[in-house]
């Protein structure tokens, strides 16, 4: 990594601040924590902020703003482009031709945060050592017909700041001084600015390395419900770059997705429209695809390995593979003819999807 890095053309204003911010965030707000403690304003001013930039950069820069998942009135875009600023992680317009350029040259070298150049560089030295001038904004037209996008590119260091952080000590010295706005700049703002942060990089890095792949295995991403819970349901990776224009990135029922919650929410009120939702079908002919590419390869493997399988564990695995092709094959041409399909066949084509994968994982060999 270090070799291809032009240094002399190194953003290093922009590093330094960041070095700064975490700095503050992991030695002085714990210190002013220790000795101080932490009061009910200022815990829950930090968790409003937490909130605010968290949600403002996954429903807005990201759903919104880099995907177009939904249309939302002037409030809530107004909303998510001050607490986005908020989370120093450049104005919306850069940071969605940043992440459409991801999106479209996922792990190869035109991906900005690219997994295979390694983790810390996916996480954070893609940021760290950002080379100027910045690619240009060729694929965010659309974005430069916002003016509330436009208005916030030009002052989102301002806005940062002010709102970001100023204003987090202004509140803090309101309620308590000097102590007060000592520990609103800390803890409201450098330590949350770190949390927020470190949580968005998780999606560039831990997103690409742990977790499962149940919809495509074509690139890194990777769905984990544990990431999900980091990062305001943004954890549901392999789903997203599957289906990235979908306002949902925790499908299923039981996902844990606020982002997801959030919109729908929104939506309720009049505050969001044309909500973007791919087909369950079409949802489950990924499945189902990615599952005989996986029960292929675990087939190939056992075979190599020499395992010991029992033949009737095979011949069951392989009826069940050729009965799941049979469905694979007859969903998509219902597909392609636009016929409609009952949700009594999806789930049962769904379950008999779940219990191939299973039973072929069940007989894979065991690492020695």
């Amino acid at each position: 990594m270090a070799l291809k890095i032009p240094y002399s053309r190194v953003d290093w204003i922009n590093t330094i601040f960041l070095l700064a911010i975490s700095l503050l965030a992991l030695v002085a707000a714990p210190i002013h924590l220790f000795r101080h403690g932490l009061d009910w304003f200022i815990g829950g001013l930090f968790a409003f902020y937490v909130i605010a930039t968290g949600m403002s950069i996954t429903l807005g820069y990201h759903r919104l703003f880099s995907h177009l998942s939904f249309k939302a009135k002037w409030p809530v875009r107004l909303f998510t482009l001050v607490f986005g600023a908020c989370a120093f992680e450049n104005s919306a317009l850069n940071w969605a031709s940043d992440h459409r350029r991801h999106h479209k040259h996922t792990d190869h070298d035109d991906d900005p945060y690219n997994i295979q150049q390694g983790f810390l560089w996916a996480h954070i030295g893609w940021i760290l050592f950002k080379v100027l001038p910045e690619p240009p904004l060729d694929n965010v037209a659309d974005l430069r017909r916002d003016r509330l996008v436009m208005l916030q590119h030009r002052t989102d260091k301002l806005i940062a700041v002010g709102v970001g952080l100023i204003l987090p000590a202004a509140l803090g010295y309101w309620w308590n001084g000097t102590e007060g706005a000592l520990a609103g700049f800390l803890i409201v703002g450098a330590l949350r600015v770190f949390v927020v942060q470190q949580c968005t990089f998780f999606i560039n890095s831990l997103c690409h390395t742990i977790g499962r792949q149940p919809y495509s295995s074509t690139c890194s991403a990777r769905d984990s419900t544990l990431m999900a819970f980091l990062t305001f349901g943004e954890g549901y990776h392999n789903f997203h770059h599957r289906f990235q224009h979908d306002y949902r990135n925790g499908v299923k029922a039981w996902a844990f997705d606020p982002t997801k919650w959030a919109t729908w929410c929104l939506a309720k009120v009049g505050l969001v429209s044309g909500l973007r939702r791919v087909p369950e079908h079409q949802i489950l002919l990924a499945e189902m695809d990615e599952a005989r590419k996986h029960v292929g390869r675990q087939l190939a493997d056992i075979h190599q390995s020499g395992t010991s399988v029992c033949d009737n564990a095979l011949q069951a695995v392989h009826a069940l593979e050729e009965t799941l092709a049979l469905a694979y094959h007859e969903l998509g041409e219902a597909i392609d003819r636009k016929a409609e399909i009952s949700r009594r066949t999806l789930a049962r084509w769904r379950r008999q999807t779940r219990e191939l994968v299973e039973r072929v994982s069940a007989l894979a060999p065991t690492p020695t």
